[in-house]
């Protein structure tokens, strides 16, 4: 079904690049026999160039894993409520993002800050390419901004990290033995009314020789938490190979960076002027607001033309920032 709603959706932007390019031509055929179309011809290459994009940034998808779905882990860094805040800010980011990508999200864990925003979450997002443009987001993103929290209004900078793993098909073999495995059952926190509160149906799975913990919380059912568990568990492990493989090779990817914190890859500044900027691909975006309602794409497609071309925003036409 995957493959068949791959081949509907090519044949469908075939025939829509088809159409616009038609559509276009006649405008400007128009507008050269001195027919006021300026304003409509504006709008549909407005159209043209936004889904010309978006069909680009999945041509730049060539990896094996790029077409699976994700799973996507946000961490805030040092800074108690300021940066679980920040974190709390980055999911509804992602969430909205995938909402107008038409893509499914579930939260399958979420650890509530003190006061205010989020300690940790988890959350799946389901569709085509969602792992392959997520990609760009993993590393550690900063916030500069004047505090609501501080009742001298001083400025702050919160840091959170991102990382995201690829949601495994089934046909791929990841060995998971029971030995290996140490779960845990608890109560799980928050609301969900009485059934969720009085009985053991959150779930924590430990892979004993890799460490590597996945938890969820998400359902009532003991049995739904342990099944999505595992699919994080099974993400996690393949990741953990990936990684071991990556790791044996001498040469790294120039645009790589540590995910640790003073290595940020992307900076919010909304105090004292508004911009977004990434550091690995320099394009600088004006319209904050936009950006944190979840249109992230401009910076996808940044990021996919740097990591396959190596040329960053500078290299080009200054980006838009209206």
């Amino acid at each position: 079904m995957q493959d068949r709603k791959r081949l509907q959706d090519a044949i469908a932007n075939d025939v829509f690049l088809q159409s616009m390019t038609s559509d276009l031509e006649t405008l400007f055929d128009l507008s050269r026999e001195g027919e006021p179309v300026a304003e409509e011809l504006a709008q549909e290459l407005k159209r043209f160039r936004e889904r010309l994009a978006e069909l680009e940034a999945g041509m730049l998808l060539a990896g094996d894993n790029d077409r699976l779905d994700a799973i996507v882990t946000i961490h805030p860094g040092a800074g108690g409520t300021e940066s679980q805040d920040w974190a709390e800010m980055l999911l509804r980011m992602y969430l909205r993002w995938a909402e107008r990508k038409g893509f499914q999200t579930v939260v399958t864990d979420r650890l509530e800050g003190e006061g205010a925003g989020i300690k940790s979450v988890t959350f799946e997002v389901n569709g085509e390419n969602a792992y392959g443009l997520l990609q760009s987001e993993v590393g550690v993103h900063r916030l500069v901004r004047i505090s609501p929290f501080d009742s001298n209004a001083r400025r702050h900078t919160s840091f959170a990290s991102v990382f995201v793993y690829p949601q495994v098909d089934d046909e791929i073999k990841i060995d998971i033995r029971p030995e290996d495995l140490r779960v845990d059952t608890y109560r799980a926190s928050g609301a969900g009314g009485q059934h969720v509160n009085r009985t053991d149906s959150a779930i924590r799975m430990t892979h004993l020789p890799t460490g590597i913990v996945v938890q969820c919380q998400n359902e009532r059912s003991q049995h739904k938490n342990r099944a999505s568990a595992m699919k994080q568990l099974r993400a996690r492990l393949y990741e953990h190979q990936l990684a071991k493989r990556q790791a044996e090779e001498q040469k790294l990817e120039a645009n790589k960076l540590d995910i640790k914190f003073g290595s940020q890859i992307r900076s919010y500044v909304l105090a004292p002027y508004r911009l977004i900027k990434d550091h690995r691909t320099k394009l600088a975006v004006g319209d904050v607001d936009r950006v944190l309602d979840g249109d992230i794409d401009p910076l996808i497609q940044a990021y996919l033309v740097f990591r396959k071309t190596g040329k960053t925003a500078g290299d080009g036409e200054d980006e838009d920032t209206n």
